[in-house]
C-alpha cells in the first residue's frame, strides 16, 4: 500500500503535467484531496479548493483567516480555519439583474478547517438553501445551477 505523501507526490506530478487531460486531472486532484485528509495538510487543501472552484468559473474575492483574526482580536486559539468568499461573476450578475439586493448575501462561503485528528474538511454554502429566505423565484434557477457547480466542487475534493 502506497504511503499518503506517495500519493500526494504522485498526483501533484499528474497535475503539473499539462500532456494529462482534464480527467486525469480531476483524478489526480480527487486522490489528492484524498491524501490531504490523511495528512492533514491544510494549505494544500486550500490550494485545492482555490483550483477546483476556479475550475467551476469562481474566484476568489476574499480570503478570511479565522484563526489568526480571533487570535489577534482575542487572544484565543483555534485549529486552522479559512474562509473563501468565491464568486462566480456570471452567476453573480445573474443573480444582481434578479434581485439587486443580493449583493448581502455574496460570494458564495467555502470554509476549510482542520479538524484536528490529522483531517481538513471543505464545506460550502448552500445557494438553494440561503436564496429559500428572499421571495423571488427568478432566483430559484440561478441559486440552482450554483449549488450544483459548488457541490462538484466538493466532489472533486
Amino acid at each position: 500500500s502506497e504511503s499518503a505523501e506517495a500519493i500526494a507526490a504522485a498526483c501533484s506530478a499528474v497535475i503539473a503535467d499539462s500532456r494529462y487531460g482534464a480527467r486525469d486531472h480531476a483524478i489526480a486532484y480527487a486522490r489528492r484531496g484524498l491524501a490531504h485528509v490523511d495528512l492533514g495538510k491544510f494549505d494544500m487543501a486550500v490550494a485545492d479548493a482555490t483550483a477546483s472552484l476556479a475550475r467551476q468559473g469562481f474566484g476568489i474575492l476574499t480570503q478570511i483567516d479565522v484563526a489568526a483574526v480571533l487570535q489577534q482580536k482575542l487572544g484565543v486559539s483555534l485549529p486552522a480555519y479559512r474562509i473563501l468568499g468565491a464568486c462566480n461573476p456570471a452567476f453573480a450578475y445573474q443573480a444582481l439583474q434578479a434581485e439587486p439586493e443580493i449583493g448581502a448575501m455574496l460570494p458564495c462561503n467555502v470554509v476549510v478547517r482542520d479538524m484536528g485528528d490529522g483531517r481538513v474538511q471543505v464545506a460550502a454554502v448552500d445557494p438553494v438553501a440561503s436564496m429559500a429566505a428572499i421571495d423571488n423565484p427568478a432566483l430559484a434557477g440561478i441559486a440552482a445551477e450554483v449549488q450544483e457547480r459548488l457541490r462538484r466542487v466538493i466532489d472533486e475534493l
